[in-house]
């Protein structure tokens, strides 16, 4: 099974997809959010049936940080695909669907070697963690520049638009703190998990990751103690939430980046 045409079919539903409602939030279009996370599921299928591709290709766990991005792309697309039934976030697919798209792009055109995964029970809960925290928190982060959009908007008496097309503000940032809270609890599973089945997670190969991933857990910790304790909302809530998945953007694949593309090593 070749990945190349499913890659190329997927980046297009993911455009197709993200296009319509990127258009919708502009309200050129009517909104069809049964449409974006229909095109969205078969797009996520084709994206699946790639990573499958290539894994067989490889003839064994596909790593690397193109894989890492496919795959974990993978995931953010399905979490917001299921989390979209039930809370109001599909508008979160304008940004995150073309990023789906371009990591697809970028596994077909750097494709990495197969390695021993090595996984036990214990890593597997850690590193299944440690992927559905960095999902809801990247979903989180676009939720949160939504919500500085409208905030802006409604501070400068802009009610057509972006405004009309979003719900209430106070309800998007119930959802944003919402997704924050799930996050973390997923965040705060990955590291006590990294503590508990991973022989030393200040080792050289991990001191990185386990550094910013504490400090981004700690930014949420305040974020959220702020929001309890101050009632902290608004463009200081977006600030912190972007700066936390800043930090564990950094963690999951800041070492990937400089080994393998700077310093051309796996």
């Amino acid at each position: 099974m070749q990945a190349l045409p499913f890659a190329l079919l997927a980046m297009i539903l993911y455009l197709g997809a993200a296009s319509w409602q990127g258009l919708a939030l502009v309200r050129r279009v009517p909104p069809r959010p049964a449409l974006v996370r229909g095109v969205g599921m078969a797009a996520l299928l084709c994206h699946a049936l790639v990573i499958a591709a290539m894994m067989r290709e490889a003839d064994g766990l596909w790593l690397g940080l193109s894989a890492s991005a496919a795959m974990l792309s993978a995931v953010i697309t399905a979490v917001l695909l299921g989390g979209s039934l039930v809370k109001p976030i599909i508008n979160a697919a304008t940004a995150l669907f073309p990023l789906a798209a371009a990591t697809l792009l970028l596994a077909v055109g750097l494709p990495a070697p197969a390695r021993d995964s090595g996984l036990t029970p214990g890593i597997a809960l850690h590193v299944i963690s440690s992927t559905l925290a960095f999902a809801v928190l990247a979903i989180a982060a676009v939720q949160a520049v939504l919500v500085g959009l409208q905030n802006q908007a409604l501070r400068h008496h802009h009610i057509r638009g972006l405004v009309q097309a979003l719900p209430p503000l106070t309800t998007m940032e119930r959802v944003l703190f919402e997704l924050i809270w799930a996050g973390m609890l997923l965040l705060t599973l990955s590291i006590a998990s990294g503590f508990v089945f991973l022989d030393n997670l200040f080792a050289q190969h991990l001191a990185h990751k386990t550094i910013l991933s504490l400090a981004a857990w700690v930014l949420f910790a305040i974020l959220l103690a702020g929001r309890h304790f101050r009632g902290w909302r608004g463009l200081r809530a977006v600030r912190w939430t972007l700066g936390g998945t800043l930090l564990l953007l950094l963690a999951y694949f800041g070492s990937k980046f400089v080994l393998e593309i700077i310093f051309q090593r796996s």
